[in-house]
């Protein structure tokens, strides 16, 4: 039974544990789109007809959706995703969507602090375009490392440092002479039409443009590599190794690393399951949370080197850098505490 429409449980517990079901099944164990409605309505019709309750039936919400996860959701599927449960495409989109958002909450400040209009000059033209073609450049990159493209990652991120340093010399070399009048909404749509671009444009056909073609033993070797260092955050010494070790063995045979091993990804995914690539994860998170309070306090420096307490921005330029910094350490401390309990097992 495949419905869209939502089980009338017979109990208020029974909802309670399917809302507990679909909820594990999705953070959890990061389960297709249209899953969890499938599982739950086979449950329904099972609650029903013995006029039992969910929990007697099934037990635990948690091992209920543990259960449906690993009889329904094969490797291949799983193998596709990041530690977060998401494929390269929806790491790239979703950076550009958050890329929008940014530029849409300061094109606002500015514009509540600032007035509606803006006065450009050849100056802030060059400064600004590069600034943005380099932020740009960095969802592309997430993307491209999540694919296990490492090379490519790192030419992205060379571009946008080489953009970036280009169009600030430029700026400093070009005239500050004010050239027209600009409404600051400009801005604020266009940022919301990123927003919108990137919520619209499908993740598979990225997923498909990022994914290599494997042509021989070598480009699967490599693309193993890859995918240990970009999708499962191993280190770069780690990844070489289980590469080195699949490439020794395949030495010792003569079977194509597909036959021996399976898909790079499905092979990539069984080495780094555990609790080390857990602590790997979230420590990777926390460093990208003290870039971003790094960013933030680059860009508040203002409101720092003249603190004004009364103004209300001075607080939001604040509470924004104190959020991401705490948010950083709760990370690091989590790695920390999930490194040591992975140790004492």
């Amino acid at each position: 039974m495949a419905t869209n429409e939502k089980p009338d449980w017979p109990r208020d517990d029974d909802e309670q544990w399917a809302a507990e079901v679909e909820l594990r099944l999705v953070l959890d164990h990061h389960a297709p789109a249209g899953l969890a409605d499938e599982v739950l309505a086979e449950a329904y019709e099972a609650v029903v007809e013995a006029a039992r309750p969910a929990r007697d039936l099934f037990g635990p919400p948690a091992r209920y959706a543990q259960s449906a996860a690993d009889l329904r959701i094969d490797e291949a599927y799983r193998a596709g995703l990041d530690r977060d449960g998401m494929t390269p495409g929806e790491r790239l989109t979703t950076s550009l969507a958050w890329l929008g958002m940014m530029g849409t909450a300061v094109s606002v400040l500015y514009w509540i602090r600032n007035g509606l209009w803006v006065e450009p000059s050849w100056e802030s033209i060059a400064g600004l375009t590069s600034i943005v073609l380099a932020a740009c450049a960095a969802p592309v990159a997430i993307g491209v490392w999540s694919a296990g493209r490492v090379k490519g990652a790192w030419a992205c991120a060379a571009g946008a440092a080489a953009t970036a340093v280009t169009g600030l010399a430029a700026a400093a070399a070009l005239p500050d002479e004010r050239l027209l009048a600009l409404p600051i909404p400009v801005a604020t749509m266009a940022c919301i039409a990123l927003i919108a671009a990137a919520a619209a444009f499908p993740n598979a056909t990225i997923d498909r443009w990022l994914r290599p073609t494997v042509e021989d033993d070598e480009r699967w070797l490599s693309h193993l590599e890859g995918l240990l260092r970009g999708r499962h955050t191993m280190t770069a010494a780690e990844a070489r190794d289980h590469a080195r070790e699949a490439r020794s063995r395949l030495a010792a045979s003569d079977v194509h690393a597909e036959a021996a091993f399976g898909s790079a990804e499905i092979h990539a995914m069984r080495l780094a399951r555990g609790v080390r690539g857990k602590v790997r994860s979230t420590r990777r998170k926390s460093y990208g949370a003290m870039a971003l309070t790094a960013l933030l306090l680059l860009i508040s420096v203002d409101e720092f080197r003249d603190p004004a307490p009364s103004r209300p921005m001075f607080w939001f330029h604040v509470t924004l850098v104190a959020y991401w910094f705490s948010y950083a350490i709760r990370l690091w401390r989590r790695a920390s505490s999930a490194n040591r309990e992975g140790k004492r097992d």
